[in-house]
């Protein structure tokens, strides 16, 4: 008697696992051998400088002299080119720290659009009379916490279809 054959299951795997491997060869043909810069731009140069600038190019300079180091093509709105230029002895430091090695010495600025980044959206504390409300229709909880929790996102329900 022949058996069904045996059905081997996985765990789903996360999108940006195989996304990375193709990204990675065209990020590579722009001098980017890692994509870390590009997708931890705000966590390398801040809050204040993210929206108005973006990684362009890595340019890696030639193997024949070992002491040279890479240049970084930044591009930047309009007059924040000026912040960027005065930032860039920090940038450079910060980028150099993010990586575990010297890999920026210096930084080119080119002005031009900068592609948007999508924000999260802000997400707004419920009135506590409204979430009182939605705690004495829910009732009583084994984990106050929890309780507080639900009520607390169902104020936030509540409110965001009123408001709509």
């Amino acid at each position: 008697m022949i058996s069904p054959p045996v059905r081997k299951y996985r765990s789903a795997t996360p999108l940006a696992d195989l996304v990375g491997q193709c990204v990675n060869e065209a990020f590579s043909r722009q001098g980017f051998a890692a994509i870390e810069i590009v997708t931890h731009w705000e966590d390398i140069v801040g809050p204040e400088l993210v929206g108005r600038s973006e990684p362009m190019r890595l340019h890696w300079p030639r193997r024949d002299d070992p002491d040279s180091v890479g240049t970084l093509t930044v591009r930047v709105e309009g007059a924040y080119a000026i912040e960027l230029q005065y930032l860039a002895p920090i940038v450079m430091e910060r980028v150099n720290r993010y990586f575990g090695w010297r890999c920026v010495g210096r930084i080119a600025i080119r002005q031009g659009p900068v592609t948007p980044r999508a924000t999260p959206p802000t997400v707004h504390e419920p009135e506590a009379a409204a979430v009182e409300e939605i705690t004495k229709e829910i009732g009583s909880f084994e984990d106050a916490s929890l309780g507080q929790s639900i009520a607390r996102l169902g104020a936030l329900v509540r409110g965001r279809v009123t408001r709509a």
